[in-house]
């Protein structure tokens, strides 16, 4: 459709910016607390609240606090958490075998959350950095990330926090055949409500330091994750990804990292039309709050413009690191 403009000065588009009220009444986009997804980090211990240094406003907090910010969060009405668990160097294994157990930190975080608010939508993330003594997201023989086992294993990942009350799975591994496998183990083991989020178009990007140093997975990775998370320059790639995952089973999509890939956002929603996702990584979050720190920007300002460019894009949601601050300023 070809925009018609007539000749200026009958076309004047100032006049439509005049007040705030006009400014209201044509704005094409908005942003809402329900677009929003906090993605929070638990740590072990009790009454526990631990400033990550990479992320300032940014905390690990222990079971019993990630239920209290749950309940923050819904009074402020976020729809969602995202867990991410910070694991003891001494408890990563070569077999991440803790990623499955039934009483690790996210299934015991999910319990906790699920028992105080039941109304929040609790997300997990499915890979095994956390528990992987070679920092991989999968299971790593003779220095080659390997596909299936590793599928395998994710499979038990998904359904221990499937069992333990998780509403949203989140597979942020990039493992080829992972959404299939994941759908029919739920669907056999009596989760079919449980929805899946893939993080579908996961980029290998340098965005994601201060996410490394929060779930402590930065000091044990070896080498870097170019094999299985996508290459910065493709695009098309990209599609073919979440076209792959949507057949699979995939009930939304994520691109990841948010601000430096808008144009995959704006792809993907044009073509698929399904619920699409990005994630404002920790680098994203990390800049602006860096940069508000030290007086060279309006750190408020800047984070909802930030967030409203993902609408814009095209996205129906963002996980954010803001989220409480910018429930809070939404509702006044």
């Amino acid at each position: 459709m070809k925009p018609v403009v007539a000749p200026f000065p009958a076309a004047r588009f100032r006049r439509a910016r005049k007040s705030p009220a006009m400014r209201a009444l044509i704005r094409e986009n908005t942003l809402s607390v329900s677009d929003l997804i906090w993605p929070v980090f638990v740590r072990d211990g009790v009454d526990v609240e631990e400033p990550i240094d990479s992320m300032p406003g940014v905390s690990r907090r222990s079971v019993d606090r990630i239920a209290l910010a749950a309940r923050e969060a819904a009074e402020l009405g976020i729809p969602a958490i995202c867990l991410f668990p910070y694991i003891d160097a001494s408890l990563k294994t070569e077999d991440c075998a803790g990623a499955w157990d039934p009483d690790n930190l996210v299934n015991r975080a999910i319990r906790a959350v699920k028992d105080a608010v039941p109304e929040i939508a609790v997300m997990t993330d499915v890979a095994l950095d956390p528990y992987n003594i070679n920092g991989h997201d999968g299971f790593v023989v003779d220095g080659e990330i390997i596909n299936d086992a590793t599928v395998e294993a994710l499979v038990k990942m998904t359904l221990a926090q499937a069992d333990a009350g998780a509403d949203i799975i989140g597979p942020s591994d990039m493992m080829d055949g992972r959404i299939g496998a994941m759908r029919s183990a739920l669907e056999a083991a009596g989760h079919q409500n449980v929805l899946i989020l893939s993080y579908a178009a996961k980029f290998s990007s340098a965005f994601y330091g201060p996410f490394r140093d929060a779930v402590g997975a930065s000091g044990a990775l070896t080498g870097d994750k170019n094999t299985y998370q996508m290459d910065p320059a493709n695009s098309n790639e990209a599609l073919r990804l979440i076209e792959r995952d949507l057949n699979e089973g995939a009930d939304m999509v994520m691109i990841k990292p948010g601000m430096p890939y808008l144009d995959i956002c704006r792809q993907v929603k044009d073509t698929f039309g399904a619920p699409t996702y990005a994630y404002q990584v920790s680098g994203e979050y990390a800049m602006i709050r860096a940069a508000a720190q030290n007086g060279w920007i309006d750190g408020d300002k800047v984070m909802l413009e930030s967030l409203m460019a993902f609408r814009r894009a095209g996205c129906d949601g963002v996980l954010t690191y803001f989220a409480l601050d910018v429930a809070r300023a939404i509702n006044g």
